[in-house]
């Protein structure tokens, strides 16, 4: 256990990396979305989706998790298992403090009614029906499951190298055309929005744990033949 949390304080022994880089992103997008809002005019409620911005750079985190860590922890005597289970709950503690900045996010624009413009970046109806703490489970899943997939990926690559990491991506990119092929054939477009609307934010962000669980199993047997 002690050399667990020693993998999770190495994963932060840069601040930048999950803290500071995060940050600035947010805020950027949030500065950037207002002075949009600030320039259409109308009443109206403006949304968008610059809130998203941190989410895309935790993929990019996941990469380098494992391209750039594992080779130094390999010469703390930390075997793969540790850094593994210590990394994913870096992932998860991560994701857990963007979806609390996210719900921090949207509680200020309640309280300026939208930067005083009417915009919100945060508090999207959609995302929030189900109240704060199913806003804060959509943030989370959609953080790590970014993660996760930078991690499965980069894990893929350091253990089969990148024919087999390209062999997987483009089968996945078929098999993602295959089923809207087969949706549109069949005419199931209908349906399948149906689904999505029974399903609201918490439920399809549900499913996404279940990937996410997914995805760690498939990393995690990968990740036994990974070269530092």
């Amino acid at each position: 256990m002690r050399r667990t949390l020693n993998v999770i304080r190495l994963q932060l022994i840069n601040r930048q990396t999950f803290v500071w880089v995060p940050l600035i992103i947010l805020a950027s997008a949030v500065v950037i979305s207002v002075l949009i809002y600030a320039m259409i005019p109308g009443d109206a409620p403006k949304y968008g989706g610059g809130g998203q911005a941190p989410l895309w750079y935790f993929f990019a985190i996941g990469l380098s998790a494992m391209t750039l860590t594992f080779p130094f922890s390999q010469a703390m005597s930390v075997t793969r298992r540790e850094f593994f289970i210590g990394t994913l709950l870096t992932a998860i503690l991560g994701s857990a403090l963007l979806g609390l900045l996210f719900l921090l996010g949207g509680a200020i624009e309640l309280a300026t009614n939208g930067y005083g413009v009417n915009g919100w970046v945060f508090h999207l109806p959609w995302l929030w029906e189900a109240g704060p703490l199913g806003a804060f489970v959509v943030y989370f899943t959609l953080a790590l499951f970014f993660f996760v997939v930078g991690f499965t990926g980069a894990t893929i690559y350091k253990s089969w190298g990148p024919m087999v990491l390209t062999i997987v991506g483009v089968a996945l990119a078929l098999l993602l055309v295959g089923v809207v092929f087969l949706v549109t054939r069949l005419e199931l477009w209908g349906d399948v929005w149906l689904g999505i609307l029974d399903l609201g934010a918490v439920g399809l962000a549900l499913w996404g744990l279940v990937v996410v669980a997914v995805l760690s199993a498939v990393s995690f047997l990968a990740f036994r033949r990974a070269t530092p």
